[in-house]
């Protein structure tokens, strides 16, 4: 087990769940409103220092009485240590907790990945909008167990929303300029870029 596990019970008590150990790593459980005083404390702490923030993902299970869980795996460079760190939500109820954001840069765009896939809204987050599916996509979030496996809309809505979106819309120029490429886009879609139009599903309301 982990020695940070004890450290992290002993500093915020109650706050800290259970503790457990699966395939070599070690998992601990944090309560949602304690997350942002937590995820400091493990990167600023000398005897802890997880500087690097690998990755921010989310599991629900298929019994519904199970909670779901936002999953942050952490790591120490300089110790060569690992952490899972696991904050429970309820399926049905707020999806809400802090962005981790301000702690590691490189959360921005995990957590916008979390949004997107499960609903999970992090507060704090600088620029929190979906990543993976178009910004008008209405369906739902695609890795719930609720969401249908072939989607809420039939095939043809699905087919009809996806070739009038326009995905450069939802860029700004400078997510657009890391790839120099704004000269060589097409006049109209330069355009609606710099008017700062977003798309939008026509007839969508």
């Amino acid at each position: 087990m982990n020695a940070s596990a004890d450290a992290l019970r002993a500093t915020f008590g109650s706050a800290i769940g259970r503790a457990v150990e699966a395939c070599g790593d070690t998992i601990v459980y944090v309560a949602p409103d304690r997350l942002t005083d937590v995820m400091r404390w493990l990167r600023d702490t000398p005897e802890q220092r997880y500087d690097y923030l690998v990755d921010v993902t989310a599991v629900e299970y298929r019994d519904r009485e199970r909670p779901l869980e936002l999953v942050y795996n952490l790591r120490s460079l300089e110790r060569r240590a690992d952490l899972r760190v696991k904050v429970e939500l309820d399926p049905g109820g707020d999806l809400t907790v802090d962005s981790v954001v301000p702690l590691w840069r490189g959360a921005d765009w995990l957590e916008r990945e979390v949004y997107d896939m499960f609903g999970v809204t992090f507060r704090g987050h600088p620029d929190l909008r979906r990543i993976l599916m178009w910004e008008t996509y209405a369906e739902g979030y695609p890795l719930r167990k609720d969401f249908p496996l072939r989607g809420r809309f039939s095939r043809a809505e699905q087919v009809r929303q996806a070739l009038a979106a326009n995905p450069e819309a939802h860029y700004s120029m400078e997510e657009l300029s890391i790839a120099a490429a704004y000269d060589e886009l097409p006049p109209d879609m330069q355009e609606r870029l710099r008017k700062g139009e977003r798309g939008k599903v026509p007839d969508s309301e």
